[in-house]
């Protein structure tokens, strides 16, 4: 009785362990953006920490992907809808070995293969460019229903904005996913509830968003975007969801991480200043 005792402790420390690893590696990231933005001078830091948990659990607990080979033919496939949120992609990408750490700092500059918003032509790991809203889900949608057309059993993944949700194309999107029953499709919503120019609801209002992608077929699910547990939990069902294409609402913070950024509108696309970074940095630790 004593050795099983033993057993499960063990096993309580490893998942701690586990569930510490992958908190510090969403704080390295969020660490990461304030940086790269901070030396820019330029870029959207609200976004790109509201989404961080998100993609960092993506790439580092679920994607099948190749730093090594960023073509590899039966890859899964991510698409940032939202591409003006990318200094959290290229913060990823770097930490998974797509391209040096230290090039993130040439973020935004001339000839950087870091640009404002993803360039497939030039950075390592991008499978699409974005950054015009509400066109991202429907290239995911191709390479999805191309994955089914090639009997391939790559899974697609794309991050959409609250504010882009605005856009109608978005919605077609959605409709056609649904149509062709593509269930390795999964979508995830950064529902921070704030656009640039102020609050979702104020501007456009988009809810009741869950019912809205349940009406055009979606299997849709709704979690806490900061928990990664539940990031896994929900992605694990939309692997196990046949015939439907899923959308993840993911409730999530504005300038998550970062007491003076969060929930402020004013940080969805202004740099910190210098001695903001060092408090941001603090923070962080």
């Amino acid at each position: 009785m004593q050795d099983i005792d033993n057993l499960k402790e063990l096993d309580k420390k490893d998942e701690k362990d586990e569930k510490d690893e992958k908190a510090e590696k969403a704080k390295e990231v969020r660490r990461l953006i304030i940086q790269m933005i901070a030396e820019a001078n330029s870029g959207h830091p609200g976004g790109s920490l509201s989404m961080t948990d998100i993609i960092t659990t993506l790439y580092f607990s679920i994607m099948n992907h190749s730093a090594a080979n960023p073509t590899w033919e039966e890859r899964d496939r991510f698409v940032l809808s939202k591409g003006h949120a990318c200094p959290a992609f290229y913060a990823v990408l770097a930490l998974c070995g797509y391209f040096p750490i230290s090039e993130l700092m040439n973020l935004r500059k001339l000839g950087s293969i870091l640009q404002g918003h993803p360039d497939h032509e030039v950075t390592p790991g991008v499978d699409f460019s974005t950054g015009s809203l509400g066109q991202g889900i429907s290239a995911a949608c191709g390479m999805a229903l191309a994955g089914k057309i090639d009997k391939k059993n790559y899974r697609v993944y794309v991050i959409i904005g609250d504010g882009e949700s605005q856009e109608g194309q978005v919605w077609e999107a959605a409709m056609s996913a649904a149509h062709y029953k593509l269930d390795n499709l999964c979508a995830f919503l950064d529902y921070n509830k704030l656009q640039i120019d102020g609050e979702v609801e104020k501007i456009m209002n988009i809810e009741p968003v869950v019912d809205k992608w349940k009406a055009f077929g979606w299997n849709t699910l709704r979690i806490d975007g900061h928990s990664i547990e539940q990031i896994i939990e929900a992605v694990g069902i939309a692997h196990k969801t046949k015939d439907k294409p899923t959308m993840i609402v993911a409730d999530t913070i504005k300038g998550k991480g970062v007491s003076f950024m969060e929930g402020r509108v004013g940080f969805h696309g202004v740099a910190p200043t210098r001695d903001q970074e060092q408090q941001a940095l603090s923070e962080l630790m």
